[in-house]
């Protein structure tokens, strides 16, 4: 097929030109279009269908600042510790950064909890959308194991008794339980290798398999279309114009509609990071960890 590329008047904004020139090479706009800006949704959306987007912003703050954390960390028994407390008082707003991350942690599970809810509240579990509940099950366990391994990084008394007893629990396992919670430590007791490994499961390997799975989910959403508090498949009632008369376009209503809901979350959370980071307890993870435990 020969390459044709659309003309557009010569007083042509340069925008629309620069768009026309990208459209002719990659489908961007018509991405755009069926992924959010023609995407019809059911009308009657209400409160419990804003936590799926408020997920994918928390998602993003923990990546950002998960990235200029890691700038400054370092995953080594004798000096992970150190480097936290350097983030904190020495590094340009590292306080802020990490703040942001440990309350977005908090505020991921917050959010998919609520999502979760909604999904039990109006079936969302149910034909044809068994696919969109096991991606987000994933997800779920994903979210977990990020967690989990992150829990370990500051190096505290906290995180490290918590990352012992977490990983002892694999050696209730009968049979295989010693032997796998050795391999998961990398040592006999929680130490620099399990530390190590910990850190590149967090930073890289769960994050790459939850990128994944949430991209699959929004693909499997986007296929079925979503559910509504009603249980009406607006597919089945379309207009003279082919579109859904139960529905509207993504853009500009749910955009707005996520916008307010954004606006009230940040603010909540800003507050959170701002005036009630610990929530008012010392924690554990303050406290450096002797040589006796290392």
């Amino acid at each position: 097929m020969a390459f044709v590329e659309k003309k557009l008047p010569a007083d042509a904004p340069v925008v629309d030109k620069a768009l026309n020139w990208v459209d002719s090479r990659f489908p961007l706009t018509k991405l755009w279009n069926d992924q959010w800006g023609k995407y019809y949704a059911p009308k009657n959306f209400n409160f419990w269908y804003i936590f799926g987007s408020l997920a994918m912003l928390v998602l993003v703050i923990q990546i950002v600042t998960g990235i200029f954390l890691v700038m400054h960390y370092k995953p080594d028994a004798n000096l992970a510790f150190a480097s936290v407390e350097y983030i904190m008082r020495d590094v340009p707003w590292g306080w802020l950064v990490r703040y942001m991350h440990s309350t977005g942690a908090s505020a991921f599970f917050i959010v998919v909890y609520l999502h979760m809810t909604r999904a039990f509240l109006y079936g969302s579990y149910r034909k044809p959308r068994e696919l969109i509940w096991l991606f987000g099950f994933a997800i779920f366990l994903c979210l977990m194991a990020e967690a989990f391994f992150g829990y370990l990084l500051p190096w505290g008394q906290m995180s490290y008794w918590g990352a012992q007893v977490i990983v002892n629990l694999f050696g209730a396992i009968p049979f295989i339980g010693p032997d796998l919670s050795l391999w998961i430590r990398g040592d006999y007791v929680v130490s620099d290798a399990t530390l190590n490994r910990f850190f590149s499961f967090h930073v890289i390997a769960i994050p790459l398999v939850l990128l994944g799975l949430v991209v699959a989910h929004l693909i499997a959403l986007h296929e079925v279309g979503s559910n509504n508090p009603d249980g009406i498949e607006i597919k089945e009632n379309l207009g003279p114009d082919g579109h859904p008369v139960d529905g509207v376009p993504s853009h500009p209503y749910y955009t707005f509609h996520d916008i307010f809901g954004v606006t009230v979350f940040l603010t909540i959370f800003s507050f959170v990071v701002f005036f009630a980071p610990e929530m008012g307890v010392t924690s554990l993870s303050t406290i450096t960890l002797s040589r006796l435990t290392r």
